[in-house]
């Protein structure tokens, strides 16, 4: 029948030359203490170079964070040896349990960046009694260990997005692989520096930027300078779905300053922006009774239904260009200035626009994104650093190899 030290041991997995010396419960402090030690003679190898067989050189006592022994906490304490190795010197030997310089198991390690996918840190921390500083260093250890083994190599086509990462003007930008749906970049700002920054991403990994060929973003004037000073030969796609959302907002503009003389308009903003299609039988209703009317909104609308059009029913960039042009001369006499001047925004990103019938990149990946990283600063009520914020980014959208194992040295 086992004793405790020889159960615990088998718990842990731990085998020779190691062995649970010792068990101790603390009750009034609510902690299980582990102690461990190894055998007189025992060899090791060097953690540098991999030598085998070495001599203890002196021990060093050590402690780590375990997973809860029920509600109580677990910590292990080892007698650690450290090898003297003719070619690398004197260094501690590595533990099967946690990686150097770490003061948590690997099993702990597991269970706070899993929880940290749908929690905020701040509980995390509470939840388990640590500090968030503590996590936050295990989180950035894990997070940037995996970033600088990412695979990058095979990217061609991206698309960026700004996110905001608190409240007021503050703002990263998100660079994505659009063909892995993976964040490869995110930098501080909204700027055309943004971009620069990507690029010097690619060299620092030895990435050609001249395999860049497709760029996907929204009509962002920052955006736009960066990609066409840093990427000039890149196809430079225009969101289609941020187009169509300025149109949006170009008719509700109508619709606001026309509804102050014509009342029939009020409470009727959901009807003219939403999909017909999505209405229910008496918002359809309503809808075909006041685009029968002569009112501004309804020519403002049926210019929104003719732009969406050319989306849905053109296959090809020269049948959208011979449709978006007729599209721009009605709307640019349509006498409604929000869409006139709507008009001219398209105008002046004309090729970006109609790039989108080559390339058919959306930014619908990266508002995705967007809505699971804001859902996590949301429930985090923001982040202490930018760093905090843009290491959270990476760990839910990165699609990292967070490496965990063991690494005794024997």
């Amino acid at each position: 029948m086992l004793n405790h030290e020889q159960l615990f041991s088998a718990a842990l997995q731990i085998n020779e030359p190691l062995y649970v010396k010792k068990v101790d419960f603390d009750l009034p402090k609510g902690e299980l203490n582990i102690h461990i030690d190894f055998r007189k003679g025992a060899k090791f190898k060097c953690p540098i170079c991999g030598q085998d067989h070495l001599s203890v050189h002196d021990t060093s006592e050590k402690t780590w964070r375990h997973l809860n022994f029920f509600q109580y906490k677990a910590f292990l304490h080892c007698r650690t040896p450290r090898v003297a190795c003719p070619q690398d010197g004197v260094h501690l030997a590595s533990v099967p349990w946690a990686t150097p310089g770490s003061g948590f198991t690997l099993l702990f390690e597991a269970l706070v960046l899993q929880l940290a996918m749908c929690m905020p840190l701040g509980k995390i921390a509470e939840l388990l009694g640590e500090h968030d500083t503590r996590l936050w260093r295990l989180v950035h250890r894990y997070v940037d260990g995996a970033r600088q083994k990412a695979d990058y190599s095979g990217i061609e086509s991206v698309g960026v997005d700004e996110t905001s990462s608190k409240k007021g003007h503050k703002y990263v930008s998100l660079f994505v692989d659009m063909d892995k749906a993976q964040v490869v970049h995110v930098a501080e700002g909204k700027d055309s520096s943004t971009v620069t920054s990507f690029k010097n991403m690619l060299v620092s990994r030895e990435i050609k930027p001249t395999q860049i060929q497709n760029v996907c973003a929204d009509m962002s004037p920052a955006f736009r300078k960066g990609v066409q000073e840093e990427f000039p030969w890149a196809k430079l796609t225009f969101d289609k779905f941020h187009v169509v959302k300025l149109m949006n907002e170009a008719l509700d503009k109508v619709r606001r300053n026309e509804q102050q003389d014509q009342t029939v308009l009020k409470r009727s903003r959901y009807l003219w922006l939403h999909n017909p299609n999505n209405l229910k039988k008496d918002q359809a209703d309503k809808l075909a009774g006041l685009s029968s009317m002569n009112l501004k909104t309804a020519r403002a609308y049926r210019i929104k239904l003719a732009l969406q059009d050319v989306y849905s029913n053109t296959s090809d960039k020269v049948s959208a260009m011979m449709q978006l042009k007729f599209w721009y001369s009605w709307a640019t006499r349509s006498k409604l200035k929000p869409i006139t001047e709507f008009a001219r925004t398209v105008k002046n990103n004309w090729a970006g626009i109609l790039n989108y019938f080559d390339s058919n990149l959306t930014n619908g990946i990266l508002e995705g994104m967007n809505s699971i990283v804001q859902s996590a600063r949301n429930r985090a009520k923001g982040y202490r650093n930018i760093n905090n914020f843009i290491a959270m980014i990476f760990l839910l959208g990165g699609k990292l190899k967070l490496e965990i194992h063991p690494t005794w040295n024997t």
